[in-house]
């Protein structure tokens, strides 16, 4: 036996103590684990598809700023968050965290509103993601087009929109080996385009665009009227969507060799090298995009209008068909986290249609059926542009709040009342508990300012329709728990197990596997 399949046998038996079977091939490596949570994040498009809450809500100083603020709290999130995948690494994650540490009380309940919020809060992100592609693919008809007269129409975009959601339901039920190492790929395009934005911008853009110490870091544009210290606070959900949906580390965890070390490190560094290289992003574009901000954010993609100004069209159709690319590969990155959460929540009955959806596909040996249930629910999503800008940029919103909610609760069940928590290799000793409150506070302070509309003068066309979109699913959800005879109150148990945690995974199987660990390096 190699020391590749005893690690991985580890890991099977460590699974068994959590009460599931291994029904997934232990494919990833340590650097496609935090490829896939890197790939998500993806800096350059992300930004790209975000910008627009940082330009009119100070501009420069908020691109900044802002970003650097938000990156220290994200990686407290982000370190709270690997401490429970290093104890529990399993593709629930989220929801089986909070059964397991929540009071019996309430358990059941609380497990099922996070599973909730997680599996919107995924689907979102595919919906928020793809929906950021599809609107740079037509930012890239633009700049192609004769003075760039073209102007999409929303059945065009949705079209696109639907078009890339479709591709990713073919590449995400391929086998687990495959999706794996493309991962590695995802990492190195990602990085590469980061550089090259760092690097290349400052060089190519005319003096004429190119802004002083004083403007790019100090001169507050606010163009949405609310007052400065709000309209930054809103800047924020820029680096907030950015760096986000780490959790995707966590439900490959059934999918990742040595997962209680390997999923934690990369939940901590796809955070931690975001901000880094996030900012580095933010202050180039901070420092080569002109002063007129207004003619900025009133383009159709601020991002793009920023690299024609210094690469002109031919350079920016050629940089902007990697970002596209990189953006597409997010959002197939999303729809494979997000159907590995879905799968464990059906495996636990909570979803409906759970009988069909906790499938594993005899040829692939992945759960197609929920990679086509979150590509349905993230196209129905995308109807909402026909119902106005700021509704179709309430996804974005949502995908942030609903996760944060989901973060929030299994991180914060870990200190109220008595568990049994155990830490894994990866701890935090001391430093955990005030690391998890700082992270909590954030995300609770955080979902509720980005429920609040861009403007302070709000119609009806331009409310922020967050609270709609998250409000309904949430109704949806305690309904469907508390709907009489037939609602999850009277059969949702939690966590079901697929296998007998006394059995092949007990603790002293545990210490035999780690014993046959130590003695084949011997050998080796």
């Amino acid at each position: 036996m190699s020391p590749k399949d005893v690690v991985n046998a580890a890991d099977e038996a460590l699974l068994a103590t959590l009460g599931y079977k291994q029904e997934f091939k232990r494919a990833f490596t340590p650097l496609e684990v935090f490829g896939i949570a890197f790939s998500i994040i993806g800096l350059v498009p992300s930004i790209s598809s975000v910008l627009f809450y940082a330009v009119p809500n100070g501009g420069g100083p908020a691109m900044v700023w802002g970003w650097a603020t938000a990156s220290i709290f994200i990686l407290c999130i982000g370190l709270a968050m690997a401490e429970l995948a290093s104890a529990a690494p399993t593709s629930g994650g989220l929801y089986y965290w909070t059964y397991k540490f929540s009071s019996p009380r309430w358990r059941n309940l609380l497990c099922w509103i996070v599973g909730y919020m997680n599996t919107i809060g995924s689907i979102s992100g595919i919906a928020s993601i793809n929906w950021g592609c599809a609107v740079q693919v037509m930012a890239a008809a633009k700049i192609g087009s004769n003075n760039q007269s073209f102007e999409p129409t929303n059945a065009q975009l949705f079209g696109v929109y639907v078009a890339i959601i479709l591709t990713h339901v073919v590449c995400c039920s391929l086998g687990t080996t495959v999706l794996a190492r493309l991962q590695s790929v995802y990492v190195v395009l990602n990085a590469l385009l980061c550089l090259g934005v760092i690097i290349a911008l400052p060089i190519v853009t005319p003096s004429e665009f190119k802004n002083t110490a004083h403007f790019a870091l100090g001169e507050f544009v606010n163009l949405n009227g609310w007052t400065n210290g709000f309209a930054f606070v809103l800047s924020l959900l820029a680096p907030v969507w950015t760096i986000g949906s780490f959790d995707s580390t966590v439900h490959i965890s059934e999918e990742a060799s040595n997962a209680t070390i390997v999923v934690p490190w990369g939940i901590v560094l796809a955070t931690g090298i975001a901000g880094v290289l996030g900012w580095a992003i933010n202050m180039a574009l901070a420092f080569c995009m002109g002063t007129d901000m207004q003619a900025i954010y009133d383009s159709s993609q601020p991002m793009a209008q920023i690299l024609f100004n210094g690469f002109g069209q031919k350079g920016t159709l050629g940089i902007w068909a990697v970002i596209v690319l990189v953006q597409y590969m997010m959002g197939s990155s999303m729809v494979l986290a997000a159907s590995r959460q879905t799968y464990a929540f059906s495996r636990d009955r909570a979803l409906p249609f759970s009988n069909w959806l906790y499938r594993m596909n005899s040829y692939t040996g992945t759960p197609v059926n929920t990679v086509v249930f979150d590509a349905v629910f993230a196209i129905l999503l995308g109807l909402l542009s026909f119902a106005g800008a700021n509704a179709i940029n309430a996804v974005f919103s949502v995908s942030v709040i609903s996760l944060y909610i989901a973060y929030s609760f299994p991180i914060a069940a870990r200190f109220i009342g008595e568990n049994n928590f155990k830490p894994g290799p990866f701890s935090l000793g001391i430093f955990s508990f005030p690391i998890a409150l700082i992270a909590v506070l954030f995300m609770t302070f955080t979902s509720t300012v980005f429920l609040f509309p861009t403007t302070p003068q709000t119609t009806v066309q331009d409310m922020n329709y967050s609270v709609v979109v998250l409000g309904g699913v949430t109704i949806f959800s305690l309904i469907w728990y508390y709907f009489p005879k037939y609602g999850g109150v009277y059969w949702f148990t939690g966590p079901i197990h697929t296998l007998d945690p006394t059995s092949p995974g007990s603790e002293k199987m545990i210490e035999k596997e780690e014993a046959n660990i130590v003695a084949e390096l011997v050998v080796e």
